[in-house]
């Protein structure tokens, strides 16, 4: 399958010296939910903001379509619809002015139906005489939403698109997503919750310090879910892990004290009795045990942890 977005080799560089990104490559591919996952400062927004044509790269090449971004700027912009982070409303503008005149500026010949069945969708059309001013926070948030799709785009970037937002209307536009995948356009958003990357994505990257750290599908990541910690608190300090251990893959921390063992919990033989039994036969005690399922946040760390 032909991907919708590549990017190759971007880099983004300031005056300053500080740099944004490091020769990024990335490809989406056609009517995929990818997640972008990394924390503050990261690189994620200014990667969007170079695909959408709000910031200018260094050097690299990006292509929406057959569209180089620079090259056939119209082209690409036209098939990309971005909700950014902030809200950026004309809070005196009703509802339906907005999302017109959004369709309008990408030289869109004017099409009512379309538009009311938009506002429908997002249940926005009883509001749609109202100024966004009068709106909760929620309700702003779908306005843009119905904004960056004014225009038909076949990609959709959402930037934090749930960012204080509560966890009903969360809900919601997780499911006004997956809709809207399921028409055919390719979704890309960033989030700092995990959960919410766990829940929609098809595929996740992970960022970190403007450099892409891991791109797998969640599928596969999931696998790595299924991986279970234990961990043994020791009353005395082991100076290593017996030879006869070692088919365990035991893991001894540095002051001797603790044994971490990871195993793969939808086995259906379950390894931990048999460890326990071998470890009381080595003369191993232990004052204190517990498990711990793997997360997406644990990956999440590991990738990005101790690289700030």
């Amino acid at each position: 399958m032909e991907p919708v977005i590549r990017v190759e080799q971007l880099h983004k560089a300031y005056k300053s010296g500080f740099v944004a990104l490091n020769n990024i490559n990335l490809n989406i591919q056609k009517g995929e939910i990818f997640a972008l996952l990394g924390p503050n400062g990261a690189g994620k927004t200014t990667l969007i903001s170079i695909i959408c044509g709000i910031v200018n790269s260094s050097s690299g090449r990006v292509t929406v379509g057959d569209a180089d971004i620079q090259k056939d700027y119209r082209d690409a912009r036209s098939q990309i619809g971005l909700v950014p982070q902030e809200l950026s409303l004309s809070m005196f503008e009703s509802v339906w002015a907005t999302v017109k005149f959004s369709r309008g500026l990408y030289g869109q010949p004017a099409n009512d139906t379309y538009l009311e069945s938009l506002l429908r969708k997002l249940s926005l059309w009883e509001k749609r005489h109202e100024r966004i001013m009068s709106l909760s926070g929620g309700m702003k948030r779908r306005v843009l939403i119905a904004k960056a799709l004014s225009h038909t785009p076949t990609v959709l970037f959402l930037d934090e698109p749930t960012a204080g937002v509560d966890v009903e209307l969360r809900q919601d536009m997780w499911s006004m997503i997956r809709e809207l995948r399921d028409t055919g356009v390719t979704i890309i958003l960033t989030t700092h919750y995990i959960e919410e990357a766990e829940e929609m994505a098809d595929r996740i990257g992970f960022i970190n310090k403007g450099e892409i750290v891991m791109v797998d599908d969640k599928a596969a990541l999931m696998k790595k879910l299924g991986r279970k910690e234990l961990t043994l608190e020791l009353p005395a300090p082991l100076s290593g892990v017996p030879e006869s251990l070692a088919n365990y893959d035991l893991t001894l921390d540095e002051t001797g004290s603790t044994l971490r063992f990871e195993f793969d919990s939808r086995d259906d033989a379950n390894p931990i009795p048999a460890l326990l039994k071998d470890l009381t036969a080595q003369g191993i005690e232990f004052k204190d045990l517990h498990t711990r399922q793997r997360s997406l946040e644990d990956i999440f760390v590991s990738l990005v942890g101790g690289k700030e």
